[in-house]
């Protein structure tokens, strides 16, 4: 493992433990051992060196006292800043986005994971890229100085172009088979719904919970990345389609939710979400924020939902449950680990997807009798009749299947 050393800049110290374990579990993730801390107190970062000059100083004898191979900053670096840093330290510096990309890049399986972390890193360097030329653009002349690195930077920054765009095309093909397999699925008319959280909050857990699946349930961060869909099943034959995603974090980088977008679009598509909260966490409340902020970014974020607090059975004391219940109406508590609670998350999953049903009353041809079989499939059939004139059935059905059965209307 890489030793690091973190370097933090905030202004509020009521963050700094919840900021200091988030950044050690992603390093944890990344394979990397944090060695020593580093904080400054600054309204805002440092713009030549992030941290103030005296800091630098200080990093530079704490990087040679640990023996770190690496600095990894808790923020978003300018090209300047990361290139000024490591000239004064000596070592890589890496800042908080590159480490998610990396970890993303490391979890990566699928094709279409792995093209999308690609061009969120290609994405993510261009600028950066440009930023190591500035000098060579300064320069008015003299030899050696006037042309060659303008010329270096118009090739390397016109071959990173190319790249996006091939992968671009790439992740739009592999879009279409996704949303091939999004039709396939909405011509089987189950409402659809999306798992949603902070990456650790136990959105794998559930999903094997409630689906059977063998997903990979670890608690470091971003342990999923490609969505998994499945069809569950619930109480009184009704059922719907689930789908499990990539976790969100705290400032999840723009670079990452753009290059993620195809498979976002799986949040985007549901009809409702299960907003699934780690209710151990001390900073519960800080995760769910971020969740709602990446589901705004997204333009879902009044998309119906229901808010989900797991990990109860982990919780030392649940005196304050109740309460977190109730400023959430509608919310329920559960354990995905052991089972608790998932009947109360059934029923609240049941009352969305009645909601999302409707009543129809139509006289199939026997012509078409497949339709009536498919209430039976996916919806919920209160009655039948077996006609001359064809099939009389009355069902319970989503919107789509409504429509198919609409056309055939009962004569009055």
């Amino acid at each position: 493992m890489e030793r690091a050393v973190l370097v933090f800049v905030n202004e509020d110290d009521e963050e700094d433990a919840y900021v200091e374990e988030e950044l050690a579990g992603l390093c944890e993730a990344a394979l990397v051992e944090p060695v020593a801390t580093l904080r400054q107190r600054l309204p805002k970062p440092n713009k030549a060196t992030f941290v103030g000059k005296g800091k630098v100083e200080e990093l530079k004898a704490l990087v040679a006292e640990t023996a770190a191979d690496v600095v990894i900053v808790d923020g978003e670096l300018t090209g300047v800043q990361q290139r000024n840093l490591e000239d004064a330290v000596g070592r890589r510096v890496v800042d908080r986005t590159q480490l998610i990309l990396d970890i993303f890049a490391r979890r990566a399986r699928t094709k279409e994971g792995m093209l999308q972390v690609e061009l969120a890193q290609l994405t993510y360097m261009l600028p950066k890229l440009m930023s190591v030329y500035t000098k060579f653009e300064r320069q008015k002349g003299g030899i050696g100085l006037r042309g060659p690195g303008e010329t270096k930077l118009e090739t390397d920054r016109r071959l990173v172009r190319d790249r996006i765009a091939r992968l671009r095309q790439e992740i739009e093909e592999v879009g279409r088979v996704r949303e091939q397999q999004r039709q396939g699925r909405r011509r089987h008319p189950f409402p659809f719904a999306c798992l949603v959280g902070y990456t650790s909050a136990g959105k794998s857990t559930l999903m094997n919970r409630l689906a059977g699946t063998d997903l990979l349930a670890d608690a470091m961060p971003f342990a999923t990345l490609d969505p998994t869909t499945r069809k569950i099943d619930l109480p009184d034959g009704y059922g719907l389609f689930l789908t499990d995603t990539v976790g969100f974090i705290r400032n999840l980088p723009t670079h990452l939710v753009a290059a993620f977008r195809s498979t976002l679009e799986e949040v985007v598509l549901a009809d409702f979400v299960l907003k699934i909260v780690d209710a151990s966490h001390p900073s519960w409340e800080v995760q769910l924020e971020a969740v709602e902020e990446t589901l705004s970014a997204l333009g879902v974020g009044d998309k119906p939902g229901i808010v989900v607090f797991n990990k109860i059975d982990r919780m030392p004391e649940r005196a304050w449950l109740e309460g977190m219940l109730e400023d959430f109406p509608g919310s329920v508590a559960i354990s995905a680990k052991t089972g608790e609670g998932l009947d109360r998350l059934l029923d609240a999953i049941l009352n969305q997807v009645r909601g999302l049903l409707g009543r129809v009353r139509a006289l199939v041809p026997y012509s078409q009798s497949a339709l009536v079989q498919e209430c039976y499939d996916f919806g919920r059939v209160l009655a039948v009749e077996y006609r001359e004139d064809g099939i009389l059935i009355e069902a319970e059905v989503v919107g789509e299947m409504r429509a198919r059965l609409e056309r055939f209307p009962v004569p009055a």
